[in-house]
């Protein structure tokens, strides 16, 4: 029963994305072929290969990550906040379903929209540059830690908005500056000391180098730690969700 309770909400969360594909696939697939096309074909042919790799090859998987983590944010984010706006996130928590199996339906739905994405965006790269997978695992692993983390946040971010326009400032203003300071268009190995240590601080950087390590077999940083340290973020946000969600925040007012 619990099973068939989280199949149904989450069945509707996919469908809701799938349905609209004007909306999910189409925006990401005309902006990825214009960044491979001015970043990695035009400037490309004008940029010294990085770390032994082309240009365009080396941004596709700061590309991926970028597309996957704004549409998982995007798609919790949305979602609820929808629900509230709307009124119905309460035919949800009047349901005999746990805190947990809503959080779950939510942050797996956004994970699945992140990885078809993610998975696009490197179909698209495929057709500027030949591209292999070098390390299958790490690849498989951060294509899915990566969108669950920016899904939590993005259900932590529903319940928090008190109107669209919080939603388009935390997607606009917040993650994709960070991305584009991930190291999503250069190495880390090129900047100063000094700002090379400040860019650790960003936690793009290690969403960035662990997906190009599992496509291209470099990373800036350890992938390990990197795994463990998103893995444990993912979780203790996931955890948030729940204790949100058993609280009302943001859903009683």
């Amino acid at each position: 029963m619990k099973r068939t309770r989280f199949v149904a909400l989450l069945k509707r969360e996919i469908e809701r994305y799938i349905r609209r594909p004007r909306n999910t696939f189409i925006p990401p697939f005309i902006t990825n072929v214009l960044y491979f096309t001015v970043f990695g074909v035009i400037l490309g042919e004008r940029i010294a290969e990085i770390q032994g790799f082309s240009y365009i090859l080396f941004i596709l998987p700061g590309l991926v990550v970028l597309g996957a983590i704004s549409n998982a944010f995007e798609n919790s984010s949305f979602s609820i906040f929808h629900g509230r706006w709307n009124e119905y996130i309460h035919e949800i928590l009047t349901s005999p379903m746990s805190y947990t199996e809503i959080v779950g339906a939510y942050v797996t739905a956004s994970i699945v929209r992140g990885v078809l994405i993610g998975v696009m965006i490197g179909i698209i790269g495929a057709f500027f540059t030949p591209v292999g997978i070098a390390h299958p695992f790490y690849l498989v692993a951060f294509i899915i830690v990566v969108p669950a983390l920016f899904g939590s946040l993005g259900v932590v971010g529903g319940l928090w908005a008190s109107d669209f326009d919080y939603l388009s400032v935390m997607n606009q203003f917040i993650i994709r500056p960070l991305v584009f300071f991930g190291g999503v268009f250069y190495s880390l190995e090129i900047l100063p000391e000094f700002w090379r240590q400040i860019s650790l601080l960003n936690p793009m950087v290690y969403m960035v180098n662990g997906v190009r390590y599992g496509l291209i077999g470099y990373s800036d940083v350890n992938p390990d730690t990197a795994l463990v340290v998103l893995t444990f973020a993912t979780i203790t946000v996931i955890a948030l969700d729940i204790y949100l969600f058993r609280q009302g925040y943001g859903i009683r007012d």
